[in-house]
């Protein structure tokens, strides 16, 4: 999936398109995108001037985007005219930083849905190093 078709189904534009393309998608399981980041990324101006490092919240939402796509290419029929919401966060873990040059790996799978809530685990990796760990919660709803 390039990044046109991102941008497709995604809302998100810059700068807060966090995924730059996905490599594989198996509907109802998982996914495997990616996110260059740049040193021109605008967070990094104050985050921090000194030693750039991508906050982890950013990293998390890249897992949520991801999640988002997963979705939507899940239940297709579904995903007209919706928008998907964050809705929860457990678990999250950051183990190392991510610095610009670094290609941010995300890797989100499907455990299930439950009264409309989508459940996913998700990990991010840099040079096949995990850089942070989450469990996320999403929810689709009309716009």
């Amino acid at each position: 999936m390039d990044i046109r078709k991102v941008l497709e189904l995604l809302p998100h534009r810059y700068p807060f398109l966090l995924v730059d393309r996905v490599e594989e998608c198996v509907p109802g399981e998982r996914l495997l995108g990616y996110k260059n980041v740049t040193f021109n990324e605008p967070f990094f101006t104050g985050h921090f001037p000194v030693k750039p490092v991508m906050p982890g919240v950013l990293i998390v939402e890249a897992l949520a985007q991801a999640t988002g796509l997963l979705a939507m290419e899940t239940e297709p029929d579904e995903a007209r005219n919706k928008l998907y919401y964050f809705v929860g966060i457990d678990k999250a873990r950051f183990k190392k930083p991510v610095e610009p040059g670094d290609r941010l790996d995300l890797e989100v799978h499907l455990k299930g849905t439950k009264r409309g809530i989508w459940m996913f685990t998700g990990e991010a990796r840099v040079d096949g190093a995990v850089v942070a760990t989450a469990e996320i919660m999403c929810t689709s709803r009309d716009y």
